[in-house]
């Protein structure tokens, strides 16, 4: 018989007010890694809190290693033995991975530290998974892959049998996720198990051994080991089918223009100092990273204040050239500022055009009349913390049509967006590229953006290099689609 490691049994969670997760069940088994897929985001990050943390639920009870630890007569346990792996950084800066693995962990009572002892300690772990990763490296210098192992470490050497893994291939390589999947077998052979949550259903079938589809609280649908093939979980997918694999079918074809020249020459040791290629007015383009490191350098020349680049032959500042514009990644937290208005924050990228735009009110009055029907009268009043997250997305690439610069440079555009999210941000870039706006869009994960891009640009021996051929599955996929389609 299978040993459960977790078991969520008929869970209803609410939190201020809202449910969560309703009547969610879930079953993960010693030595498996099981796949989630948010259909859509609500109760993702429910079901992470309530793995780790134990909170009141309404209903249910939540076993974890064959032990009830919480159910709705109350909490039994404070927390779990749960390590949860995302993008934001839980590593300790200015200390080095040692120290991090070892000295920062429960139950750690020597008060003289000895860097030889923990080295040789550490020795063996990076031996087994064929890692090679120095002891006494400060994590601030870590690379993102380096980072996700050096917590995978941590958490199995603080004995936590249950391991999440939230979207690691938004910032982790291709080329590095390979190695990864290599790592995670090798640990579910030891008896750990993994919960591995990607929107992405080609990394599911690569590593999962089950996966379940996780749509407004609740769990749709178990997709068992034997029944893991891509035919089955594009038919358990046949909206998301409709509204993604349907996207390159029905999207119109772009009017491109004028080929625009970019150079530049990145901070710091980057892979890729300088660089110089080509897009077109209309023409959608991913800049494929080949790490996070030389992700994080391309965005710290992008929104670098006195950072310049060569366009067409002539030297510009990015952060006020009217031609330019940048977008970061998850824009509604970072490029939406609360302390102006709605039509102030339109405004912000038309200003760079027209400067008189902050005192002319028949200007603004005009974009009301011309925008309201599209974004809603009623925003225009609300203050800006009081908009929904499709209603800042809107604002944000409303701002840069208005702008209308002839190059935008995207930062993951996709990241922390579900099913529906990412086919709102499709139609948002669809309307930008109407506007004969070119778009590059920068990214580790070339799943993330090869429905959206004409071409992808990847970095191969210190060069931007095209990349000719499509991913494989994508071909398959796509084909699969157009078949079931037909």
């Amino acid at each position: 018989m299978r040993h459960e490691i977790v078991r969520m049994e008929r869970v209803t969670y609410v939190e201020q007010g809202i449910k969560k997760l309703e009547n969610f069940n879930l079953q993960i088994y010693t030595g498996e890694v099981m796949g989630l897929i948010p259909v859509n985001a609500h109760g993702k990050n429910a079901i992470l809190k309530i793995l780790q943390c134990n909170p009141p639920l309404y209903d249910g009870y939540i076993y974890y290693n064959g032990e009830l630890v919480n159910s709705w007569r109350g909490p039994w346990k404070k927390s779990n033995r749960v390590s949860i792996i995302q993008a934001q950084n839980r590593l300790v800066n200015g200390m080095t991975v040692a120290d991090n693995i070892f000295v920062l962990r429960q139950g750690f009572r020597q008060y003289v530290l000895q860097m030889s002892v923990l080295k040789k300690q550490l020795a063996p772990f990076m031996e087994d998974i064929g890692m090679d990763i120095s002891a006494d490296t400060r994590v601030e210098n870590l690379s993102a892959f380096e980072r996700v192992v050096v917590e995978l470490l941590k958490a199995v050497v603080m004995g936590y049998r249950m391991i999440v893994l939230d979207e690691i291939s938004i910032f982790v390589s291709r080329k590095e996720m390979v190695k990864l999947y290599q790592i995670i077998r090798y640990y579910t052979e030891q008896g750990f198990s993994f919960l591995y949550i990607s929107s992405h259903f080609e990394e599911i079938l690569h590593i999962c051994n089950r996966v379940g589809f996780l749509c407004n609280g609740q769990l749709q649908k178990i997709v068992q080991e034997t029944d893991m093939d891509r035919k089955n979980l594009q038919e358990c997918l046949e909206g998301y089918d409709r509204n993604v694999w349907g996207y390159p079918e029905n999207k119109h074809l772009h009017k491109v223009g004028k080929e625009i020249y970019l150079e530049g020459e990145l901070p710091g040791d980057a892979m890729l100092q300088r660089f110089s290629f080509s897009v077109r007015e209309g023409e959608c383009v991913t800049l494929q990273m080949q790490d996070n490191q030389l992700l994080q350098a391309c965005i710290s020349f992008l929104t670098g204040e006195n950072s310049r680049i060569i366009m067409d032959g002539r030297k510009r500042r990015i952060s006020m050239d009217k031609e330019i514009a940048v977008v970061s990644a998850e824009p509604a937290n970072t490029m939406i500022f609360p302390e102006m208005s709605y039509m102030d924050n339109l405004c912000m990228g038309l200003a760079r055009r027209m400067r008189d735009v902050w005192r002319g009110r028949k200007i603004r009055a005009s974009i009301r009349r011309e925008y309201a029907p599209v974004l809603g009268e009623a925003v225009f009043d609300l203050p800006v913390e009081e908009l929904s997250q499709r209603q800042k997305y809107q604002l944000v690439y409303t701002r840069i049509g208005l702008q209308k610069p002839r190059v935008a440079f995207l930062i993951q555009p996709f990241m922390g967006a579900d099913m529906p999210h990412r086919r709102f941000i499709w139609e948002m870039l669809e309307q930008l590229l109407d506007k004969g706006i070119a778009l590059v869009l920068l990214s580790v994960n070339p799943l993330d953006t090869w429905l959206v891009a004409q071409r992808t640009l990847k970095l191969e021996n210190r060069r931007i290099i095209e990349e000719k051929q499509e991913l494989e599955e994508h071909q398959l996929s796509y084909s699969f689609m157009k078949d079931k389609q037909a």
